[in-house]
């Protein structure tokens, strides 16, 4: 583990922060004040479009250092829109090895985030570069792509921060990352991830974080909305279809 909590200090936030975005969506506002623990090694945030989880991971990720635009940790940051303003303000308390990570040298600061809207631009600068991977994922599909840069840079304990992952993966690719997310927790790694997906949510010892109107609380795989939906939807599909027309 690197992270316990993620919060923003009360005295970071003034009177008028508090009417504009991203003050104003409630999983943001959940980490004002005692913030929110991060419980396991695995953590997922699962919520609908724009319930704010995507904000929460990409915020995560540019407190410890991590590029937005993404990247590897101990690189210097390079992207062109610079930090959010959550990522400004949000504290991450450490765990010893965490704080040994953090105050020391940046080059020593492990991780990496991944970010879907912005993937395939980074994948395709960064191969081949000193510390990335040597593999052509210009020359593979979305999938195989990921998957390489999963496999490679996914190594070691760090904060490792992905931003819906599952957008370019089918299902058996999915089963892969499940398998290298247990792998990384029990290496003594720490895993952050937004996620539409069942499959990931479903990880074997992660904890899972619902984010919606009413904040983020910690809730079970079989208790998540889109648990539900896809097993209805995968029974009776013409349940939901005719509802479109």
């Amino acid at each position: 583990m690197i992270v316990d909590r993620i919060r923003v200090h009360p005295q970071l936030i003034s009177a008028d922060d508090q009417d504009e975005w991203p003050w104003t969506v409630p999983c943001v506002r959940a980490l004002v004040g005692s913030g929110i623990a991060l419980p396991a090694p695995v953590t997922f945030l699962v919520g609908e479009n724009g319930s704010g989880k995507s904000t929460v991971v990409e915020a995560v990720a540019e407190a410890f250092g991590l590029d937005s635009y993404g990247g590897r940790g101990g690189s210097r940051y390079a992207s062109p829109r610079g930090r959010s303003d959550l990522g400004e303000r949000l504290r991450l308390e450490y765990t010893p090895r965490g704080l040994a990570m953090a105050s020391g040298p940046r080059a020593g600061r492990r991780g990496f985030f991944l970010r879907a809207e912005s993937a395939m631009r980074m994948m395709a600068e960064k191969q081949g570069r000193p510390g990335y991977w040597e593999e052509r994922t210009d020359l593979m599909s979305h999938g195989e792509g990921f998957l390489t840069v999963f496999e490679s840079m996914f190594r070691g304990p760090g904060l490792y921060v992905l931003d819906e992952p599952e957008a370019a993966l089918s299902f058996t690719s999915s089963l892969r990352l499940v398998a290298l997310l247990q792998e990384l927790g029990r290496s003594g790694a720490q895993v952050v991830c937004a996620t539409h997906s069942p499959i990931l949510a479903a990880t074997p010892d992660a904890a899972i974080l619902e984010v919606g109107e009413h904040g983020i609380r910690p809730t079970r795989w079989q208790d998540l909305a889109i648990v539900d939906h896809w097993r209805r939807y995968l029974e009776r599909p013409e349940a939901y279809l005719r509802h479109l027309a």
